[in-house]
């Protein structure tokens, strides 16, 4: 099946409605208002992200299991972070998740380049010279390999635990370092593959 014909089955009228409700009840409401960041969620059907017998929850406010551990964060989490992000066409941009995933759909056509590693890579030396990194989930530390690739002045969107609870955070790198600054607390999906090692206590 297509994905036009997908589109054009039985439901696709009500899901429609269901991202138009996303945009008017969810965004709006909680300071989401930049017409680039509603166009491009109002053009992404969220329902080809997730699994098929999850499609008629697509819009719900909250995280959408995909399995394997896995989430699609609710959406004004991903409307959150784009607004931050504050993507141009100037843009060479690292997505640290799923490069065929709902994120970098929404993200792709805004930036003039776009590269993905899922977690588990994003950790590990690469590619570098990128003008904006953006996590899709929420960490606890930000390995310094993953912030070697920023180039100087470049920018950081995150999900950060701070103290078991999950914000919105973004940083600037300067001077080589990248600090992030917890902004919004919001539910964030958590990254496990970033979380600090384990220390010993006696």
């Amino acid at each position: 099946m297509t994905l036009t014909e997908d589109r054009s089955a039985p439901g696709s009228a009500g899901l429609a409605d269901a991202r138009h409700a996303m945009i008017s009840s969810q965004l709006r409401t909680s300071g989401v208002n930049e017409p680039w960041v509603l166009e491009a969620m109002a053009s992404v059907a969220r329902e080809d992200y997730v699994p098929a017998a999850l499609r008629d929850a697509a819009y719900i406010d909250r995280a959408i299991p995909l399995g394997d551990g896995r989430f699609l964060a609710a959406p004004l989490v991903q409307g959150k972070m784009l607004s931050e992000a504050a993507p141009t066409q100037q843009d060479k941009a690292l997505l640290v998740g799923d490069g065929a995933g709902y994120l970098a759909a929404l993200l792709r056509p805004l930036v003039a380049s776009l590269d993905a590693v899922a977690p588990a890579e994003g950790v590990q030396e690469g590619e570098g010279g990128y003008t904006l990194i953006v996590v899709d989930g929420a960490i606890e530390a930000l390995p310094g390999q993953l912030a070697e690739r920023l180039v100087e002045g470049g920018r950081l969107v995150t999900g950060l635990v701070v103290r078991g609870v999950t914000r919105l955070a973004a940083g600037t790198k300067a001077a080589g370092t990248v600090s992030l600054l917890p902004l919004a607390e919001i539910g964030i999906p958590i990254l496990p593959e970033f979380a600090p090692p384990k220390r010993w206590s006696f």
